[in-house]
């Protein structure tokens, strides 16, 4: 496990290679923000933004998820994985919001996990992007990158390692950490061909130096 300093160390470093993340996915508010996320779920975030281009021009306003038939919406969609599933899910949330929340989306965490399709991680997404809510969701990219590098431990479950991450990070860096964290891993600590030999954490990192050995 990596030290205090260590940690600080590798936010810097990974700060000065990506200074300008952040979301990558296209929307003008936070009813297409979250109907984004909840799309990106298993997903690149470039292929939703190819399948929303057209979306968020048809459907602007819960009412108009709601005005067309789910095999509609679904072939709307249908370009991403779990399509079906994720199109029942968004005509849920917007019966929520019009039911529960005067069409609007609710700026809280704890609101925001009750909608479907919205788990831990998407409202995470939501809170801080839309609404400036200090938070770091785990996504795939932050849970691999902060076990390659020891900040976090291997065995840890997604919450654990949200949980690891919000006391080593200062709150006022989670949101920012959080986006640095998925640019470093989308593209530079990838999944499959991480580029360990230009990495500036090289040193410090358990899982790039058993890489290099391997060479």
């Amino acid at each position: 496990m990596l030290t205090k300093a260590q940690v600080r160390y590798s936010l810097d470093e990974i700060t000065k290679m990506f200074p300008d993340a952040e979301c990558e996915l296209i929307h003008k508010n936070p009813f297409e923000l979250v109907i984004a996320v909840l799309l990106s779920a298993q997903c690149t975030d470039v292929l939703v933004n190819k399948v929303t281009k057209s979306l968020f021009q048809k459907y602007k306003t819960p009412e108009d998820y709601l005005a067309v038939p789910l095999d509609e919406l679904q072939q709307d969609i249908r370009s991403i994985g779990l399509y079906r599933n994720k199109a029942k899910n968004i005509q849920k949330l917007c019966r929520s919001l019009l039911d529960e929340y005067s069409g609007e989306v609710p700026n809280t965490k704890s609101e925001l996990v009750k909608l479907a399709g919205v788990g831990r991680k998407t409202a995470n997404v939501v809170a801080s992007v839309a609404f400036g809510e200090p938070a770091i969701a785990v996504d795939t990219h932050v849970e691999r990158v902060s076990k390659r590098l020891g900040i976090c431990r291997w065995k840890d479950s997604v919450t654990q390692v949200e949980e690891t991450l919000m006391k080593k990070v200062p709150k006022e860096e989670w949101t920012a950490t959080h986006h640095r964290l998925i640019f470093f891993g989308r593209y530079h600590c990838k999944a499959k061909n991480p580029n360990c030999p230009e990495c500036p954490l090289l040193d410090i990192c358990r899982e790039g130096q058993k890489r290099m050995k391997k060479r």
